[in-house]
């Protein structure tokens, strides 16, 4: 009898019994997560027809990968070959798993027409909602008899971490099944159909056989900085490396009395403060537009948003501003908060150019809306270090800009920002930074000085990991 090659542990086995259509796995560093991708794709290799897809961004970021399948692959099924040419293992039934990339949005072309039984991604925040979602269309059966499902792992961070959030973490507790339904209209009429989503959490704590190995990896995770500690060492999703705005906190505890959060309660505007509003534009991507409170102290309070998005991240409404203008005035007129108050609108400046016809605000300030706007501040560095400036809390727990909880689209988006490879002291703009933008005139139009910071307090551990011994190394 032949000794088991790799044998799963019991997350990785729940990860790999599961019967959605997509499973994301990990959240953190140390989980098994590129064990859990390569051996899946072994279920169905007895089958001469079955093509599997393993993806990273980038080909060199594949290597490890692929090296462990040397290890892997060829001891489970000694006759297999690893074609280095075309980049895939070729098995004694004539089953196929390739392994490919995706560095650039325009690279997806060369999967076009291709068909997999299984897709796997690695690193699953790398990529973009576009690139994921076009794999769709790729994963089909090559034959009869073939299961056709999508499978992901991932630490948070990354370019792709809010829509990755959006799509996995949010919408439900993990080992939660999430179905999603469609109307999809046949030549026999309208029909519904469904998809369901999982995400099934792991740490370096699922995985004993590490440990095991190394017991100092725990160590090593808890010396990180704290950002970087929290996403790989506990797989928080709210702190990662990379990102901008790593002083965000959002403490549903702290929602009434505003201290040490950056989200609140929405409460009565006092008729005395002044009201901004700010607006980004966008038509095939989303535009923008929000509202905010300052208090005679200067803080601000964003307390309204309106956003032009589809529902698929970052993908716009196309509405002409004629359209948005009419929301907009709409909104100020039945919203308690806003009507009969003086608004100040501050909008991109690029609004104003009139060199391909008439302008978007000019369009804007026609009847019956009368939105008026003034060209806003567009400088990127000082406006971003002026988000630092009021995101930062002093003494009492107070920052000097906060969001009520009900503006979803700042909460999800802003702390999910990234860096830019190239530029490093700006944020990466190929992501959903509509808001940011938007934000940033109006922040700009009340610039404050660096104050004293004061850091919050520590969070505390995930429920899921305040046993296990983890919660010594949180003090580390």
């Amino acid at each position: 009898m032949r000794k088991a090659v790799w044998s799963p542990q019991p997350r990785q086995k729940l990860f790999q019994s599961r019967p959605e259509y997509e499973a994301l796995y990990g959240g953190a560093a140390g989980g098994g997560k590129s064990d859990a991708l390569l051996t899946e794709a072994l279920r169905q290799v007895h089958i001469p027809h079955y093509r599997a897809l393993i993806l990273r961004k980038t080909y060199p970021q594949l290597s490890e990968l692929i090296d462990r399948s040397r290890t892997l692959y060829h001891s489970a099924f000694p006759p297999a070959r690893y074609n280095s040419t075309g980049h895939y293992w070729e098995f004694p039934s004539g089953a196929k798993i390739y392994f490919g990339s995706m560095q650039h949005p325009s690279d997806k072309i060369n999967y076009q027409g291709k068909r997999y039984d299984f897709i796997a991604f690695d690193e699953l925040t790398h990529f973009t909602w576009e690139e994921y979602s076009y794999l769709f269309s790729r994963n089909r059966p090559s034959g009869p008899g073939t299961r056709v499902y999508i499978r992901a792992a991932t630490n948070p961070g990354g370019i792709g971490h809010s829509w990755v959030k959006e799509r996995f973490i949010t919408p439900a507790p993990p080992m939660t099944p999430v179905v999603e339904e469609v109307q999809v209209d046949t030549p026999e009429g309208r029909r519904t159909m469904s998809r369901s989503r999982i995400f099934i959490p792991s740490t370096v704590f699922d995985n004993q056989k590490l440990l095991e190995n190394d017991p100092g990896y725990l160590a090593s995770l808890s010396l990180l900085p704290p950002a970087e500690r929290s996403a790989l060492l506990y797989g928080s999703w709210d702190s990662f490396d990379g990102q901008v705005f790593s002083e965000w906190r959002n403490d549903p505890a702290h929602y009434q009395d505003r201290r040490w959060t950056h989200v609140i309660d929405p409460f009565p505007i006092p008729a005395h403060w002044r009201i901004y509003r700010g607006f980004d534009f966008g038509y095939a991507r989303p535009f923008a537009v929000g509202w905010f409170a300052a208090d005679p102290d200067g803080r601000l309070y964003h307390i309204r948003e309106y956003y032009g998005c589809t529902g698929t991240p970052n993908t716009g409404l196309r509405m002409h501003p004629a359209q948005i203008a009419a929301e907009i005035h709409r909104i100020e007129q039945e919203d308690e908060q806003l009507r009969g108050r003086k608004i100040i609108g501050i909008a991109d400046p690029s609004i104003f150019d009139e060199s391909r016809g008439e302008s978007v605000a000019a369009m804007m300030e026609r009847t019956p809306n009368f939105i008026y706007w003034s060209g806003g501040d567009n400088t990127r560095l000082p406006g971003k270090m002026q988000y630092h400036y009021r995101l930062a809390f002093d003494g009492n727990g107070l920052p000097m800009m906060q969001v009520f909880h009900t503006c979803k689209h700042f909460i999800r988006t802003i702390p999910a920002l990234v860096y830019d490879n190239s530029n490093v002291e700006d944020i990466d703009t190929t992501q959903e930074d509509h808001i940011y933008d938007m934000c940033r005139y109006v922040l700009m139009e009340n610039p404050i000085s660096p104050q004293k910071t004061t850091l919050p307090p520590k969070p505390p551990l995930p429920p899921e990991l305040q046993s296990e011994g983890a919660a010594e190394f949180l003090l580390l």
